[in-house]
């Protein structure tokens, strides 16, 4: 067993990557919250949301529409992590470079880190400043990414919340072990769990993952005490979630579990698409699709309800 002092100091010493701290949200739980974006996931959703989320190491972020083309950051780069070719400022990521010197040296930001490293005390300090906010239903959400590949870092947040009597939330695929899960589902007040696709072959192709142990962790949690206070989430994704056969089957499974299961259907999101070009990664659409009409998301509902569903959570 761990001494005070140890223990102490291994909270003051927990460090974890955080690529956002979005304020003032009001989707991510109730009332005016705090969201805290961890970085890392071991998914790979061909539609992604945060692609800066995906790698848990910090990357250089390039944003062509601020850049001056003035060549800093070709001459600080060394071993060719940063070249210009037909007039573009290319990156190599993987290049053994002094990154934090060419992000310096760039004068308008066009180059950036896309996440920073903090201590425990460091993120709350920072969670703190909207305290005055968390007094009518507000609080702090934490997201991803998946917190739960920083689960260390995730739970001792947690508890740093519950000492000061945060109301808290987590966003989470659940594609962790179980026994992980348990340490932190006692700091927790409200879950989201995604659950993108129900079939285990689609969702490998999808997501890079099987999705066993997620339906596996769902189907505890929704037996569980804190089965009230979780909502289940599909992202609809055109030609890919969003189609009656997923949603039926998922819908299925979930009520099935539990009767009384909360289920949120999110209209896809186009805005997403505009992070890619920063990372110099390929999105699934050449075409990016539109958000689904109130009349289409309500025919996505009438079908979840056919398959079991009562209780829904629309924004």
């Amino acid at each position: 067993m761990k001494s005070l002092r140890e223990q102490a100091m291994t909270t003051s010493e927990c460090r974890g990557n955080v690529f956002d701290i979005k304020r003032f949200a009001t989707h991510d739980g109730k009332g005016i919250r705090t969201t805290l974006f961890l970085k890392g996931c071991p998914l790979r959703c061909v539609w992604c949301q945060n692609p800066e989320g995906l790698k848990k190491e910090p990357q250089v972020l390039y944003m062509e529409n601020k850049c001056l083309h003035c060549g800093s950051c070709v001459q600080c780069a060394k071993h060719g992590g940063v070249t210009i070719k037909q007039q573009h400022v290319c990156l190599q990521r993987e290049a053994q470079e002094d990154w934090e010197r060419i992000v310096d040296a760039c004068p308008t930001r066009a180059m950036q880190f896309d996440s920073r490293s903090y201590t425990v005390e460091e993120v709350m300090e920072e969670l703190l400043k909207d305290e005055v906010f968390f007094q009518r239903e507000g609080g702090i959400t934490i997201s991803g990414g998946e917190p739960f590949l920083q689960h260390e870092f995730l739970i001792e947040i947690l508890k740093e919340c519950k000492k000061k009597q945060l109301h808290t939330a987590i966003e989470s695929s659940f594609y962790t072990n179980w026994e992980i899960i348990q340490q932190a589902l006692p700091y927790l007040d409200q879950i989201y769990v995604d659950l993108k696709v129900f079939d285990s072959a689609l969702h490998k192709s999808y997501t890079g993952v099987d999705n066993k142990q997620i339906k596996e962790n769902i189907a505890f949690l929704l037996q569980s005490e804190k089965k009230d206070v979780v909502t289940i989430r599909t992202p609809l994704i055109p030609k890919l979630t969003a189609r009656p056969d997923n949603i039926a089957a998922i819908s299925t499974f979930i009520s099935n579990c539990y009767s009384k299961v909360r289920y949120e259907l999110l209209n896809y999101n186009p805005l997403a698409k505009a992070k890619y070009s920063y990372l110099d990664m390929e999105y699934c659409f050449d075409e990016n699709p539109k958000l689904y009409t109130n009349e289409r998301m309500e025919q996505f509902y009438a079908i979840a309800q056919t398959h079991g569903i009562q209780q829904f959570i629309k924004e």
